[in-house]
């Protein structure tokens, strides 16, 4: 099943996700709906608090990456309860984007490499350091768990050049490709 995917101005994108036991119901089949509602809207990533469910998962696919980064070829993971032990390397600007912001792009700078832990869709512990184009879809994503939007690390004059296209989101003024859900009471 395709999820619509929830947009900026929802509060469920502003509140800390809470983590979740082996035995969540569902389990498998909310992991299934998510990689399907990611295909679906050409994500790399998506997290649950963006298809309205506020509990610690998020999905990565970034194989498509892999001609420019051969490191990307298997990247395909599912992160439960993930925890950012450290970030390091030099912060680097990209441009990023977002399903929950549709129709805006804006440079981000971040660190260059993050160390997580986190269970995979069996509940079996890693830790692992991912870098480069894989590092900041990680940081993204679990940006997600924590009520952060990439726009957040903008800066307040950028923030509010952006202002109506934000209101045109929370409004239902888009039209991605995909469906969304738009948001009750908007910001």
């Amino acid at each position: 099943m395709i999820y619509p995917v929830t947009v900026y101005g929802d509060q469920s994108l502003r509140k800390k996700a809470q983590p979740i036991e082996k035995n969540y119901e569902g389990l498998a089949e909310v992991i299934e709906n998510m990689w399907e509602t990611m295909y679906n809207s050409d994500g790399v990533g998506l997290a649950a608090p963006q298809v309205g469910l506020s509990i610690r998962i998020f999905i990565v696919d970034a194989t498509s990456g892999a001609e420019e980064e051969p490191e990307l070829k298997d990247f395909k993971k599912v992160f439960i309860n993930p925890e950012i032990i450290s970030t390091s390397g030099d912060e680097w600007i990209m441009n990023e984007g977002c399903l929950s912001l549709p129709e805006i792009r804006e440079d981000v700078k971040r660190p260059e490499e993050v160390r997580i832990k986190y269970l995979d869709e069996n509940f079996e512990p890693h830790e692992e350091v991912f870098k480069g184009f894989a590092g900041r879809i990680v940081q993204h994503e679990y940006d997600h768990l924590e009520g952060v939007l990439f726009v957040d690390y903008l800066s307040p004059l950028r923030r509010r050049l952006l202002k109506s296209k934000l209101m045109g989101i929370a409004t239902g003024k888009v039209q991605p490709h995909y469906r969304i859900k738009i948001p009750v009471k908007s910001v």
